[in-house]
């Protein structure tokens, strides 16, 4: 699947959820490509901006999108890796602040 096709499937999907995907259309093409990049290395796709353990289980809360991604957008108005964000991150009406790693060391590759 190409990434210009996930893009649109996606849209349909998120965005009556309040979702939506950056502005920067060039950005969330590379970050959907990656996550096609992750399908293929790991078998899921897992969030292109943190690194995959190859354990599905281990992953789950990686997997896009995140089990983070709700308290990133509600509270920065974008998710960790910038893939989803807010309509008031989009039309600026918020400022665009750095979006802390919210998962748990214990979780991650060391």
């Amino acid at each position: 699947m190409e990434p210009e096709i996930l893009y649109e499937m996606l849209k349909k999907a998120q965005e009556p959820k309040g979702y939506y995907f950056d502005n920067d259309k060039e950005v969330v093409l590379d970050l959907l490509q990656s996550l096609f990049f992750n399908k293929e290395r790991y078998g899921y796709m897992s969030c292109p901006c943190r690194l995959a353990s190859g354990n599905r289980k281990n992953d789950e809360d990686i997997l896009c999108p995140c089990v983070y991604r709700v308290k990133d957008v509600k509270q920065y108005g974008s998710c960790y890796c910038g893939l989803y964000v807010s309509k008031e991150w989009n039309d600026g009406s918020i400022e665009h602040e750095h979006v802390p790693e919210r998962r748990p060391v214990s979780r991650m590759i060391l």
